[in-house]
């Protein structure tokens, strides 16, 4: 299935780069406020993996605040993307997050993932990896799909499983099938508990921007969240990967 997201994101890759990272208030007034609140302004001397930076916006704004930036994506159009936004400015790699990491241990200071870990069907190793990466007093902030909004696409008998969706996005007059996990509130909270703590549970608000734009997705979101944000540490040990 993975395949299938990287092609699914080869195809959009154009979209998002002329359009989704400067029209969509679902990130613009959504997500990224809610994220940007729990990453430092000043980041001089910090290393951070931006772990599935689409189209290289939260790339550039780490590399805005002083931070020392790699980024991944599974797209290799997503990452020519960032290339082209970023440029020389940080190291764009392509890459699976869901396969061991090419980094040394303890080498990262930060993670930022937006919008990414529900496109794995397992989280367990990559877990391990970002633990094993970042630095003990390490941040790892994370965005998901909220597993409320997804009540009304469940296709097997009951909630308490990790299922397979396909969903159906239209961007500029184009249906794309897109795959994605769906889990349980309790399996990305395990998951996460398993190698990291977790400091805060955020789940964002729409801005008064986005109530005036679009004031009937502003009341749906104050209805049902879309998006579910944690921000965590390493734990101390989880055993023998951290050595």
């Amino acid at each position: 299935m993975k395949e299938k997201v990287a092609d699914t994101f080869n195809q959009l890759a154009s979209i998002y780069e002329n359009s989704v990272d400067t029209t969509s208030l679902f990130n613009s007034e959504y997500e990224r406020p809610a994220m940007l609140a729990h990453i430092p302004n000043v980041m001089s001397g910090k290393k951070v993996f931006d772990a599935g930076c689409a189209a290289g916006w939260y790339t550039e704004q780490l590399i805005d605040r002083g931070a020392d930036v790699i980024a991944a994506d599974i797209s290799i159009e997503m990452v020519l993307s960032a290339k082209r936004r970023i440029g020389d400015n940080a190291e764009i790699l392509c890459m699976d997050l869901e396969k061991e990491l090419p980094f040394q241990t303890a080498s990262f200071d930060v993670i930022v993932s937006s919008l990414t870990l529900h496109y794995l069907e397992k989280w367990e190793e990559t877990f391990r990896e970002f633990h094993r990466i970042l630095k003990p007093d390490g941040m790892f902030l994370f965005s998901v799909h909220h597993p409320l909004t997804e009540i009304n696409r469940l296709e097997k008998a009951h909630y308490f499983s990790t299922e397979l969706i396909i969903d159906q996005w239209n961007k500029e007059g184009k249906i794309f099938d897109v795959p994605y996990y769906r889990r349980p509130l309790s399996e990305i909270m395990n998951q996460t508990l398993s190698c990291f703590s977790i400091e805060k549970v955020i789940e964002p608000l729409p801005t008064l921007k986005f109530k005036e734009q679009s004031p009937g997705s502003y009341s749906r979101l104050m209805k049902r969240p879309q998006f579910l944000i944690i921000k965590a540490k390493p734990q101390c040990s989880i055993g023998s990967k951290r050595v």
